[in-house]
C-alpha cells in the first residue's frame, strides 16, 4: 500500500486507538487533554464560544517565547507568537480561556507608518498560539510587527515580502540551518545569523529532538539555573512535545534570529521521533500508538511554528510540502521526506546497496509529492531553483566498492533519485540546488548524472548546513574526513564543526558560505567564514572562491 493510501487510514485507526486511551502506557495525561491532539478541525462551536479572558488580568509578560514570521509572499507574511507568562508550565500559566491579541505591521521600526494591524484569537485549543496571515502588503518590502494584549507587547520582530512573480530582483540571500539539539550545547550560530544581512532563513529540520533533556542542560551544564524534571524524559505524548517547543525557544539565540528573519522550516525525524520512515516507528511499537505519538508531534510542530492554515494537521497526517517563488530569480520546493517514505532497506544505518534498496516501488518522497515536484520543475521560470531537504547525493563511508552509504538519505532510495534527476533533466532545469541538513557537517557537493563515474556531467549542487549544537563542538577535520574526500570525487568540502551556511543567489551566480563556531558547549563562540564556494549560472559545478 502507497503513504498516501495508508493515511487514508490513519483518522479511522486514531478514533479506534483513541477509545484505548486508559489502557496506552505512555498516554497518562487526562482524556480531554489527549483527544486535543487528535482534533481535526478549528475549535468546536462549544469551546471556540468558551469564556473570553480579560487580558487585562495577565500580570506577567506573555511573549516570553518571542515572535517569528514565515513563508513570505509578494503580497503576505504569515506572524506567530505564543502566550505563555509561564512558559514551562503545561498550561503556559493562562487558565483554558481565549484571548483576543492585537498585531501590527509597520514599514519602519518605530510603528509611525502602519502598514496593517488587526486582531487574532489565540485559543487555548492551539496551546495559546497565534498565527495571523497578513495580506495586502506591497511586494519586495522589509516590514517591522508586534503583538500587543493587555498591557503587554511584545519584542518587535522584522521581516519581509517577496518580489512580485513577476519581479527580476538581482539577488537573494539565504541561510540554511538544521538539527539544534538542546541538550548538546548552546545555540550560538543564531547570534550571529540574527546578526547576518539575509533575506530568508531555511531550517532543513530537527528543530527539535525528542531525548530526554536533564536538569542541568546536558552539555550546556547550567550552574544558575535548574530545569523543571518535565524535560527529562523522552517526548510522546502532545504535552511533552508543547513542552519542549517552550524548552527551545527559551533559548534567546534562537528567538533573536527568529525575531530577525522569516523562517520557511520543514522537518526531518527528530521533531517526532528518530528515523521514523511514515507510519512506521523506529522501535516497533504497535501502529496505533505511533499514531498517536506523531499525531501530538505533528499539531504541536505547528503550533509552534511560522507555517500557515494549509500546513494545519489532521490527526496525523500534515502537507508540509510546499513551494515558495522569489520573483523570477528562485523558486523554492519545500520538501518533506520524512512523512511518506518508504521503510529503509536493510534494517537502517550503513549498508551497502542492493536489491531491497534499488526497488523502484521504493519512495523517499511518496508518488503524489514527487508528481508534484516535476510538475513545478517543468513549469518554473527561475533562474535557481532550490530544493530544501535531507542529504540527496551519493556519499560513499569506504574506499572499497561497493562502499557501505546510508539507508536514511536518498543513497537508501536511488530509484526516487534517479526519477527527480531524470524529472530534472526533461523539464530543462539549468541550475538545480539542493540545500540539506541532517547529519551534523557542513558539505558541498556536485551533483552527478551518474555519481559512480567521476567524469560524467554535472547537473546541480548540494550545500549541506551543520548543525546547530548537534553533535557538541565537533572538528574541523573528523577522522573520516580522508575516507570521505578521497571515496566521493564529487564531494568538494567537509567541516565537522557547528555552525551555518549563507547561500547568496544572484542572476549570473550563486555563493555559499560556510560559517563555523569553535564550541557551543560554553557560550560567547565567535564565528568565521570556513570556506567559500561559487556556482555560476548555466555552468553547475563548485569552484573556490
Amino acid at each position: 500500500m502507497t503513504p498516501e493510501a495508508r493515511q487514508s487510514q490513519h483518522t479511522l485507526e486514531l478514533r479506534a486507538a483513541a477509545r484505548h486511551f486508559g489502557r496506552r502506557r505512555f498516554l497518562t495525561t487526562t482524556g480531554a487533554a489527549a483527544a486535543l491532539a487528535f482534533s481535526v478541525h478549528l475549535p468546536t462551536a462549544g469551546t471556540a464560544a468558551a469564556a473570553e479572558l480579560d487580558a487585562a488580568r495577565i500580570a506577567d509578560d506573555p511573549f516570553t517565547l518571542g515572535v517569528a514570521s514565515g513563508d513570505p509572499g509578494p503580497g503576505s507574511v504569515l506572524l506567530w507568537t505564543r502566550l505563555a507568562p509561564a512558559p514551562f508550565q503545561p498550561d503556559g500559566g493562562l487558565p483554558a480561556q481565549r484571548v483576543v491579541v492585537h498585531w501590527e505591521v509597520a514599514h519602519d521600526e518605530r510603528f509611525r507608518r502602519i502598514a496593517r494591524r488587526g486582531t487574532a484569537l489565540a485559543h487555548p485549543e492551539f496551546h495559546h498560539t497565534v498565527h495571523v496571515e497578513v495580506d495586502h502588503l506591497r511586494p519586495d518590502r522589509v516590514l517591522y510587527y508586534r503583538f500587543r494584549t493587555g498591557r503587554w507587547i511584545s519584542p518587535t520582530g522584522r521581516t519581509r515580502t517577496a518580489p512580485a512573480p513577476d519581479g527580476t530582483p538581482g539577488s537573494l540571500t539565504l541561510a540554511a540551518v538544521s538539527c539544534q539539539a538542546y541538550h548538546d550545547g548552546y545555540f550560538t550560530p543564531y547570534a550571529h545569523l540574527a546578526a547576518d544581512d539575509v533575506d530568508i532563513v531555511f531550517h532543513l529540520g530537527d528543530y527539535l529532538y525528542e531525548y530526554a533533556v536533564n536538569s542541568v542542560g546536558g552539555a550546556r551544564n547550567y550552574t544558575d539555573r535548574t530545569l523543571p524534571a518535565v524535560f527529562n524524559r523522552e517526548t510522546v505524548t502532545l504535552e511533552d512535545y508543547r513542552l519542549r517547543y517552550a524548552l527551545y525557544r527559551s533559548d534567546p539565540d534562537l528567538r533573536a534570529a527568529h525575531a530577525a528573519h522569516p523562517f520557511v522550516v520543514t522537518w526531518d525525524d527528530h521533531e517526532t521521533e528518530n528515523n521514523y520512515a511514515g507510519d512506521i516507528p523506529e522501535n516497533g511499537v504497535p501502529p496505533e500508538e505511533f499514531l498517536l505519538r506523531r499525531a501530538a508531534a505533528y499539531r504541536a510542530y505547528w503550533e509552534n511554528q511560522p507555517l500557515r492554515r494549509p500546513q494545519r494537521p489532521d490527526g496525523p497526517d500534515m502537507r508540509l510540502y510546499r513551494r515558495l517563488h522569489w520573483g523570477r530569480l528562485a523558486q523554492f520546493d519545500v520538501l518533506d521526506t520524512r512523512q511518506y517514505r518508504s521503510n529503509q532497506a536493510y534494517g537502517d544505518g550503513a549498508r551497502v546497496p542492493g536489491f531491497e534498496s534499488d526497488d523502484p516501488a521504493r519512495t523517499i518522497t511518496g508518488a503524489q509529492q514527487e508528481r508534484w515536484l516535476l510538475d513545478g520543475w517543468r513549469s518554473s521560470r527561475a533562474l535557481w531553483n532550490v530544493v530544501p531537504q535531507v542529504v540527496f547525493s551519493q556519499r560513499n563511508f569506504d574506499l572499497t566498492s561497493p562502499s557501505r552509504v546510508s539507508m536514511d538519505a536518498w543513497d537508501g532510495y536511488r530509484a526516487s533519485r534517479r526519477r527527480v534527476l531524470q524529472g530534472a533533466r526533461a523539464a530543462g532545469i539549468e541550475n538545480l540546488m539542493v540545500l540539506t541538513g541532517d547529519v551534523h557537517v557542513g558539505y558541498a557537493f556536485d551533483i552527478k548524472q551518474d555519481f559512480d563515474d567521476p567524469a560524467s556531467r554535472t547537473v546541480g549542487t548540494e550545500v549541506v548546513a551543520t548543525s546547530i549544537a548537534s553533535g557538541k563542538e565537533g572538528a574541523e577535520r573528523p577522522a573520516n574526513w580522508q575516507t570521505y574526500m578521497s571515496a566521493n570525487p564529487h564531494l568538494k568540502f567537509y567541516d565537522g564543526r557547528r555552525g551555518y551556511v549563507t547561500v547568496g543567489l544572484g542572476r549570473r551566480a550563486a555563493r555559499a558560505d560556510f560559517r563555523t563556531v569553535p564550541y557551543v558547549t560554553r557560550p560567547g563562540a565567535p564565528v568565521t567564514t570556513a570556506a567559500s564556494f561559487v556556482v555560476e549560472a548555466g555552468n553547475p559545478g563548485l569552484r573556490p572562491a
